[in-house]
């Protein structure tokens, strides 16, 4: 008798057993299940401003524009020791067949370069230098209506300054990308230059001749002496022969560089060179 009953409880409990573990075990699989089927929540990607997107290309713009101020900013303290156009010729050179022409550049101070060559320079090139800011609006609207009627390009509207900028940080020849890297490069110097800084760095850089740079390497190589020791007839020769240098010789001058010659001699009768600017 008393087995009989333990047999039904222990067959009870069994069961009471398999249907708890049943249970147990379907609610873990619905709790799985609810976990499997409900979707993570994405994250929110916080969206980039142009600022974010473009912050590299903005920063190389911004330092690319400030290249030449500083590199203005130097040489209002520092002599060039080279410029661009003397390392394009000398490096041209070297893939010439011509013989090289040797490298000819002494600097001196402004107090050592005559004034009758500073003044025969701005007769020749910008006489109206110390009036404006870099740019000779006047006489650039006279060089276009010249080209305009005889069908030309534009030529002869350069400034002292605009050559001055060529001779030290550019190079020769005619494209518009030189010219707007020229006009920039001048804005900065009227900006951040005197303008006697400007003549001094334009009297000593300017070419002069095949490899020949600033008037006391011209002075010496073409008439032997020292710039202070230039006469009136060599440095009026010297101012003249800067629209063709490598064209024209002082040493042997044809009739349009004699023509140039006096034309600066006879103006400087009657200019007013403005020299207590550059004290």
């Amino acid at each position: 008798m008393w087995s009989g009953v333990s047999l039904t409880m222990k067959a009870d409990s069994l069961r009471s057993y398999n249907s708890n573990h049943d249970g147990l075990r379907s609610g873990r699989h619905r709790s799985l299940l609810a976990r499997m089927s409900k979707p993570k929540p994405r994250k929110r990607l916080r969206p980039r401003g142009f600022f974010g997107r473009w912050k590299w290309v903005l920063i190389l713009l911004v330092v690319l524009f400030l290249i030449p101020a500083m590199q203005v900013a130097v040489v209002r303290f520092i002599n060039p020791p080279l410029t661009l156009p003397m390392l394009i010729d000398q490096g041209s050179a070297m893939f010439s067949s011509t013989p090289k022409s040797p490298l000819r550049y002494r600097w001196i101070s402004l107090p050592q370069i005559p004034e009758m060559f500073l003044e025969h320079l701005w007769i020749s090139e910008d006489q109206r230098f110390f009036q404006h800011e870099g740019f000779d609006w006047k006489e650039m609207k006279l060089a276009m209506e010249k080209a305009e009627r005889k069908g030309k390009p534009v030529r002869g509207a350069s400034t002292i300054t605009n050559q001055c900028a060529r001779s030290i940080f550019l190079w020769q020849g005619r494209s518009w990308i030189r010219k707007g890297l020229e006009s920039y490069y001048t804005i900065w110097m009227e900006a951040l230059l005197p303008k006697r800084r400007i003549l001094e760095l334009y009297a000593n850089v300017i070419e002069m001749g095949r490899g020949i740079y600033g008037v006391e390497a011209a002075s010496q190589h073409y008439f032997g002496v020292s710039a202070r020791g230039l006469t009136r007839e060599q440095s009026a020769m010297l101012a003249a022969v800067l629209p063709n240098p490598k064209g024209w010789d002082p040493t042997n001058p044809g009739r349009t560089l004699r023509w140039r010659q006096r034309r600066i001699l006879q103006r400087e009768r009657n200019a007013n060179f403005p020299e207590q600017l550059l004290r």
